[in-house]
């Protein structure tokens, strides 16, 4: 079945005056960031109920969050508010010690993001391997989907026509029209059925309570000291980075949605500064949000910041002037847009017996154990860590066998040659020192690392080690072949690592 999503996708180098002087890329980014906040707020009120906060505060600070980062950040078309990875780490604290301490540890968390960002740490986003990011993307779709089975269950039986209709709608109508997403169609028509049939069916106001009106800032009530910082801490680091991660994965999926570039660092310490404005005026943390993101990308195709700002903009006037409309919205129409959102997230060519055939079985076991962990834990940070570490295991554990030792007797018997082959680092240098005849060599015996690397100290003591054991066997022994890099490093550490 065709999906509407997979339409072809718009040039990538639209940028935010090209929109403004286009009516018909205005009309598509307004009307993408439209959708985007409809299905944005049912996930925010969620995130209010597992943190542990009034529904308003997740509200507001989404706004605070989407218009701040729509500035900011250093990704345009991504959606950043209050995100159900931030809630679960924010919740125990707040259950334990009060919403009073949420806001200095968003300040904290902050700060921390800041410090990532402007000091180039996001570079390290470079090292997650592609199974990892497979991984977490397939298990992304699942979450999703999950997510949305509740809005199915225990419903009256004028649901499901709904929700049949609202698919039908998402699958057919851009056969006809891609003006208007089809997602907002469907809501629209779906929304407007149930009222004037009186259809009493779970909606948006069912979720949590909408009252209208904004609050003011946020009231600092605990005391600057040691003790609260001995509390916040922990869950202000969680926040930091759980926020982080999920910001710069989302924003490498769509840097390869879009096939243009993002600034890592930017979007790091704007996250910063987002959400201490949010904690300031909303009460709350949060970070980027991967199904709305792929909502306003994929099926809105918006490729700029015009899209965000329409977004933070929708959700303003609905928290404060439309908060009626907002809540008689059924909550099957949203539904039904964030399961094809999880269908078309999932990477399916990863998943087909002849691509998992092909694929090397460590890249497999990563992307599997990251779905795994992810779907199991509810929590992508945590399944990204576990993949990064899984395959880093895997890898040093390919690379600490691919040292070959050649060993070339000389024709007069009074000297040998060994040609190393491979990288040396903790990992392939530890048997090293078993590859070489000591007892069976000649007096001279020389080393040739013309195709080898000394890449840290344990290879060095280990090469101290191998001149060590041909000593005690009469042998004199010459290191030849060695790169500059590796040279230095042998010069430096030889004879001074100890035992």
């Amino acid at each position: 079945m065709q999906l509407p999503t997979t339409v072809t996708a718009p040039p990538a180098s639209i940028g935010v005056r090209d929109v403004l002087r286009s009516p018909r890329l205005l009309t598509r980014e307004a009307l993408a960031g439209i959708v985007t906040t409809l299905a944005l707020v049912p996930e925010v009120i969620s995130f209010s109920v597992i943190a542990g906060v009034d529904p308003l505060v997740s509200l507001v600070s989404s706004i605070v969050l989407v218009l701040t980062m729509t500035f900011l950040g250093g990704r345009p078309a991504m959606i950043t508010a209050a995100a159900g990875s931030v809630a679960l780490v924010v919740a125990p604290l707040v259950h334990e010690h009060g919403t009073q301490y949420v806001l200095p540890a968003v300040i904290l968390a902050g700060i921390v993001q800041i410090v990532f960002g402007l000091a180039g740490l996001a570079r390290l986003m470079r090292f997650i391997p592609r199974s990892v990011m497979i991984g977490f993307v397939n298990a992304l779709g699942i979450l999703i989907f999950v997510a949305q089975v509740p809005h199915l269950i225990d419903v009256p039986w004028v649901v499901y026509p709904l929700f049949a209709l609202t698919v039908a709608i998402i699958l057919v109508l851009p056969r006809f029209t891609k003006a208007v997403p089809a997602p907002l169609v469907a809501i629209v028509v779906v929304t407007a059925l149930v009222v004037v049939a009186g259809l009493m069916v779970p909606d948006v106001a069912d979720e949590g309570p909408l009252t209208g009106g904004l609050p003011g800032l946020t009231p600092f009530l605990v005391p600057l000291n040691l003790e609260t910082l001995q509390i916040i801490w922990p869950t202000a680091l969680s926040v930091a980075f759980v926020g982080l991660m999920e910001t710069l994965l989302t924003a490498k999926l769509v840097d390869e949605l879009t096939d243009t570039p993002s600034h890592k660092g930017r979007e790091s310490w704007a996250l910063g500064v987002a959400n201490i404005a949010a904690g300031f005026y909303g009460g709350i943390a949060g970070c980027a949000m991967i199904g709305q993101t792929i909502v306003n990308v994929k099926i809105g195709r918006a490729r700029t910041r015009v899209s965000t700002f329409f977004a933070g903009l929708v959700l303003l006037a609905l928290v404060t002037g439309l908060s009626g409309v907002m809540g008689r919205i059924p909550m099957v129409a949203l539904a039904a847009v964030m399961m094809i959102v999880a269908i078309t997230t999932v990477d399916w060519h990863s998943v087909r017996p002849s691509t998992l055939r092909r694929m090397p079985v460590p890249e497999t076991l990563v992307m599997v154990v990251t779905m795994v962990v992810v779907v199991a834990t509810g929590n992508l940070a945590i399944g990204v860590v576990v993949g990064v570490v899984l395959a880093m295991i895997l890898f040093a554990r390919r690379v600490a066998h691919v040292i070959r030792v050649e060993r070339q007797l000389a024709d007069d018997g009074m000297s040998v040659h060994y040609i190393i082959d491979g990288p040396l680092f903790f990992g392939s240098s530890n048997d090293l020192v078993d590859r070489f005849s000591y007892a069976e060599d000649p007096p001279l015996a020389t080393l040739d690392f013309g195709r080898a690397q000394v890449w840290d100290a344990s290879s060095v003591a280990a090469l101290d080690s191998i001149e060590t054991k041909f000593a005690a066997h009469g042998t004199a022994v010459t290191i030849s072949g060695l790169d500059d890099r590796s040279a230095r490093m042998h010069g430096r550490l030889s004879g001074n690592l100890g035992a």
